[in-house]
């Protein structure tokens, strides 16, 4: 797994809060693009937090090398 990403999983949030959860650390500066930001679905809900992360770390690899084409 990415030793460098940060993740912000995120559970009963509506997505406008969870939106609004994401724009406060970014506008913080806290690295926001080294962070994934997740909301749980029942699926991730019965996953192992370690394959969470695994899977976390696949997307947001997968999104920043689709933001830099």
């Amino acid at each position: 797994m990415e030793g460098t990403m940060k993740a912000v999983i995120m559970h009963g949030y509506t997505n406008e809060e969870a939106f609004a959860v994401m724009r406060a650390i970014k506008a913080l500066g806290l690295e926001a693009e080294n962070t994934a930001f997740a909301t749980t679905t029942p699926t991730s809900l019965g996953w192992k937090v370690e394959d969470l992360l695994e899977h976390l770390a696949q997307e947001h690899e997968a999104m920043g090398a689709r933001n830099r084409n």
